[in-house]
């Protein structure tokens, strides 16, 4: 559960949440959302589709808890007793009328639940897709669904059409970890080679804070759990993790804050910034808890 309370101005919000998190207390001005983006970059806007040769079910899961589910069901493949092909010319007949048959209204199926699945996805604001199926089925769908949507899929996997959504959702979430341990470690070799070679990534506490005031941070990169104290300017709102007698930009005093890093969040989200939260344990060398990877 996430707690966000102001005494004085009578505030009050709870919100139930089906992921678990770490316990924490935190007392500041303002909200302290660090935990609520981890989830969100973890967990937030899986799509997946169930697809058979007939029709399918879809499913949005958000931050671990179904959001809309849909099902579809496209022409019926008849099937008829296997005999020899009709005498009459012109007329379908035989075992390679019958599978041309069969191959037509598949394909008219799947075409009918790709372009289903694409408007579902976009509905439900999915940023990850999933499909399960035979393989074969699942080859069919990928084909159909539109380039934007193919290059978000980020798994596939065996499972009938008639599987609950809790089998639905714990299989998802286990794939979606499962890419986002392999995705970390690109995103983190990409902002230490960036800061290395081509000075588009910085690596260190004050240096990611220094570009935040800069506005030039494309994307936050932070370990989960990681905190530190920093002071903040009264007249800019400069944060640095020095302790400095007085701002180099406006020349005005600092109060300590408790979280530096919390308040970089805070700022990148507002300014549309990313931030990625940095879930597992990663022997990068050069990355030690918290980067950034420059818009220039």
């Amino acid at each position: 559960m996430a707690v966000f309370s102001c005494a004085p101005d009578s505030f009050y919000r709870a919100y139930s949440l089906a992921i678990p998190i770490r316990n924490q207390l935190v007392v500041g001005d303002r909200p302290y959302v660090k935990p609520l983006a981890s989830l969100l970059d973890n967990f937030g806007g899986y799509g997946v589709v169930l697809v058979d040769k007939q029709g399918a079910r879809l499913f949005s899961f958000h931050l671990g808890e179904l959001k809309e589910q849909e099902g579809i069901l496209g022409e019926s493949i008849r099937h008829t007793k296997r005999g020899g092909a009709s005498a009459k010319p012109g007329m379908r007949g035989g075992m390679s009328g019958q599978t041309r048959y069969e191959d037509e209204v598949t394909d008219r199926n799947i075409r009918y639940v790709a372009e289903f699945a694409a408007h579902f996805f976009s509905e439900n604001n999915v940023r990850r897709v999933l499909i399960g199926g035979t393989e074969e089925n699942i080859a069919l769908l990928r084909s159909q669904l539109p380039k934007s949507w193919q290059s978000l899929i980020i798994g596939a996997f065996p499972m009938s059409i008639t599987a609950s959504h809790l089998e639905v959702l714990e299989r998802s979430m286990q794939i979606g970890k499962d890419v986002e341990f392999r995705r970390e470690e690109q995103l983190l070799k990409k902002l230490v080679t960036g800061a290395a070679k081509e000075r588009k990534g910085v690596l260190n506490l004050d240096d990611t804070l220094g570009a935040v005031h800069d506005g030039k941070v494309q994307a936050l990169v932070i370990q989960e759990g990681y905190r530190e104290i920093g002071y903040r300017c009264k007249g800019c709102g400069y944060v640095t993790a020095r302790k400095l007698y007085k701002c180099p930009f406006c020349g005005s005093k600092f109060d300590q804050i408790p979280d530096a890093v919390e308040m970089a969040v805070y700022k990148v989200m507002k300014a549309g910034g990313d931030v990625e939260v940095i879930q597992h344990e990663h022997e990068i060398a050069g990355f030690k808890n918290i980067g950034a990877i420059l818009r220039y």
